[in-house]
């Protein structure tokens, strides 16, 4: 069973800085992609980043040249969400997934989440 848990929210004032982290246990199959979504209070769960099994990255509009995932892309370990310049509306439950290959179908687990305040 997979199992991911997030770490690294909290409190932070109008430009400050949170790193995210997701550790991920039992995850022994094939990653299609993986990544950060948030949902704020009364709205949809968006994505904020995903990173693809081929490598290549993808960013909210609303969160480019801010957050950036990184990490020693370890096999099979969900990036760090590194998050800069934070501002109020960036308010919300982070939850790390991942899609994986299983029974020759995609399957998704999340994280419990971990909420990211910003506010002065």
């Amino acid at each position: 069973q997979v199992q991911l848990v997030e770490s690294g929210g909290g409190l932070v004032q109008p430009g400050g800085s949170l790193r995210l982290s997701c550790a991920a246990a039992g995850l022994t199959y094939s990653i299609n992609d993986m990544g950060w979504y948030r949902q704020a209070p009364r709205k949809q769960r968006e994505l904020v980043a995903v990173t693809h099994a081929g490598g290549t990255t993808n960013y909210a509009e609303a969160v480019k040249g801010r957050f950036t995932i990184s990490g020693d892309n370890a096999r099979n370990t969900v990036p760090d969400l590194q998050m800069n310049n934070l501002q109020p509306e960036d308010t919300a439950v982070y939850y790390c997934y991942v899609n994986v290959w299983r029974a020759g179908g995609l399957y998704t687990y999340w994280g419990q989440g971990t909420q990211v305040t910003v506010s002065s």
